[in-house]
């Protein structure tokens, strides 16, 4: 019963080697330094970690601080927390099977089968039309459209964690380059990404 078996190896692949277990050790320190610190910058650690999976909850006016009673509250808590775990969960796990290597394949064909597995399945591909989707809409609202506004959100968040670095480093750069070298690096972000989903999509069927 192979379906029986894939949540007890989604758990062995987000524990089972250093690098999914590095990766919960610095969850686990971010979450301490997000109460430790809660009026910093550092309260952001534990979303980031998890994205992106945790980034979905910005796009549900439903999180911490909704007002409408204890329940509501309580539920909406409950729903960030699930969303936090779920991400953290499918990350370790995409980490585990990143560090688990393929045997038998030979040295000449590691380059291609590098990029393989963010084509080579469903969950990547679709993953893949989310993330081009994403940056469309971007780039009809920076060429096309009269008003630009937070365009610039969709493909950050599709493609979280590693598009900060697409947004640091095109922050200080004026004019047509810095749509250029934001929409690339959230485009390489999303393909990372793919990869590791696709690896993740992989080892369960494995």
């Amino acid at each position: 019963m192979p379906h029986a078996i894939r949540p007890r190896r989604l758990f062995t692949l987000a524990t089972g080697n250093w690098l999914s277990r590095g990766y919960l050790a610095v969850l686990a320190v971010s979450v301490v330094a997000m109460f430790a610190f809660p009026e910093s910058e550092l309260g952001l650690g534990p979303m980031t970690l998890t994205a992106p999976l945790s980034f979905l909850g910005m796009a549900f006016p439903f999180g911490p601080g909704t007002e409408g009673g204890l329940a509501v509250e309580v539920l909406a808590t409950g729903f960030w927390v699930g969303l936090l775990l779920l991400g953290a969960l499918g990350n370790a796990a995409a980490l585990g099977a990143l560090a688990t290597r393929s045997a038998g394949v030979p040295p000449r064909q590691r380059a291609r089968s590098l990029l393989a597995p963010a084509v080579d399945n469903w969950p990547a591909r679709g993953y893949l039309a989310v993330v081009a989707a994403a940056i469309g809409v971007f780039l009809y609202a920076v060429y096309v459209s009269p008003d630009a506004g937070f365009a610039g959100i969709w493909p950050l968040m599709a493609t979280a964690p590693l598009s900060i670095l697409a947004i640091t480093l095109s922050g200080p750069v004026d004019g047509w380059l810095s749509p250029v070298i934001f929409t690339a690096g959230t485009a390489l972000a999303g393909l990372f990404n793919a990869v590791l989903l696709g690896r993740l999509a992989r080892a369960l069927r494995g």
